[in-house]
């Protein structure tokens, strides 16, 4: 069940950080368990947030902040255009490709973070309006931030579900 901590948590900050965010993915998976397509592309509120959105959405930003991270250029950016784009499936994509891609990234991401001397490691922010000029932050500013982003999207998620059919995961 999400949110549960594992034992391997307890005292071991990689491992608690590692923890709190696969239990704020796994809530926001879990939200589209059990949905067609055409359910979870399905827009319940005023806002363009769809549950296929939002699984598209927060695979890509584990992405990208795994990237900026490594210092690499990232492959797979958000859809260019329009902020919208970045969150509903497009050119085909359904769920089950969005959670094969997510699962990737979800194991490179552990693989870093755990190959890392220390969660200390920093790497700079890249240029943009929401971030400070010459930015740096850590790994571990970056996990945290992952719990903070994910957390958010599995209660937008948990709306959009209960929405649909009543049903809540959180």
């Amino acid at each position: 069940m999400a949110g549960l901590v594992p034992a391997e948590a307890h005292g071991d900050e990689r491992g608690a950080l590692l923890s709190y965010i696969e239990g704020q993915r796994a809530a926001l998976r879990e939200q589209a368990e059990g949905l067609t397509e055409e359910q979870a592309a399905r827009r319940t509120t005023v806002s363009a947030l769809s549950l296929s959105g939002l699984l598209k959405h927060a695979s890509e930003v584990e992405l990208g902040w795994l990237r900026m991270a490594q210092q690499k250029p990232n492959e797979h950016p958000e859809q260019e255009g329009s902020r919208e784009n970045g969150f509903a499936l497009t050119d085909g994509e359904t769920i089950p490709q969005v959670l094969e891609f997510w699962d990737g990234v979800t194991k490179e991401l552990e693989e870093f973070v755990r190959a890392l001397p220390s969660l200390d490691e920093t790497f700079p922010l890249p240029e943009a309006p929401w971030f400070p000029k010459g930015a740096v932050v850590s790994v571990r500013w970056m996990l945290l931030h992952l719990v903070e982003e994910f957390a958010r999207h599995a209660g937008h998620a948990d709306i959009i579900r209960e929405s649909l059919d009543g049903r809540t995961v959180m």
